[in-house]
């Protein structure tokens, strides 16, 4: 006989950045028990780490996990290599910035895949967004799709029909402002995440970066405080 499915606990991709702190926020509300998973990819920072281990915390997680993985060995990004993090950059441009790292959401969503598999968790939560965002392939809602399709072909639980995988995407359609109002009814304290890809060594945010700056515009047209601490070059 099958074991019973576990429906309430859920996994979520928590990078310590605001839309992921948002959609644990929202799992939490939805009654779910959250198991945090996040990542040490070889980003050229830490503090991300730190922030999603305080996010974490607040929360009271179930469980938090942080998975090692070197794409600094395949590179290709801004985050994983020596070239510089762009600045200042045109946020309406329509080609793929070098922040990019090359399919990264597919190995965190495989590694979540698994860990759900093995849990006998339905659901999967993920922060991507493809209104306010830097034009990233993995973060838009036909790659999500196609990924959620793939799951349920791939293993066990779903070959048996035991399991279906939904992977859920709650910010996907909101602009940045949207997702602050959200987080800030829902109590968030942005000021324990993190978003930028080039702080300095005091940790403060660099505030000329993409991420920097569609924080920065979504606070403002919120109408809400950043409590962001941006170094003091910025």
């Amino acid at each position: 006989m099958s074991a019973t499915l576990n429906t309430t606990r859920a996994i979520v991709l928590l990078s310590g950045g605001l839309d992921s702190t948002t959609v644990l926020a929202l799992a939490r509300r939805d009654g779910h028990d959250v198991v945090a998973l996040s990542y040490r990819y070889g980003q050229r920072h830490e503090h991300e780490i730190a922030a999603a281990r305080r996010v974490a915390a607040q929360f009271g997680v179930v469980r938090h996990e942080i998975i090692d993985i070197d794409l600094r060995s395949v590179g290709g990004s801004a985050l994983t290599s020596d070239i510089a993090v762009p600045k200042d950059r045109d946020l309406a441009a329509t080609d793929i910035p070098i922040t990019y790292v090359p399919a990264r959401n597919t190995i965190f969503l495989s590694y979540a895949l698994a860990w759900a598999e093995v849990l006998q968790s339905t659901d999967i939560h993920i922060g991507v967004n493809a209104l306010d965002y830097s034009g990233y392939p993995d973060c838009r809602p036909e790659y999500i799709s196609a990924f959620e399709t793939m799951a349920n072909l791939a293993t066990r639980a779903g070959v048996e029909g035991t399991q279906r995988l939904r992977i859920h995407t709650p910010l996907i359609a909101m602009s940045k402002a949207q997702i602050i109002q959200l987080g800030v009814s829902l109590g968030v304290d942005y000021g324990v995440t993190s978003s930028c890809y080039d702080p300095s060594p005091d940790d403060g945010a660099c505030g000329h970066c993409d991420a920097c700056r569609l924080r920065q515009r979504g606070f403002a047209e919120a109408g809400v405080t950043d409590p962001t601490r941006y170094a003091s070059a910025s």
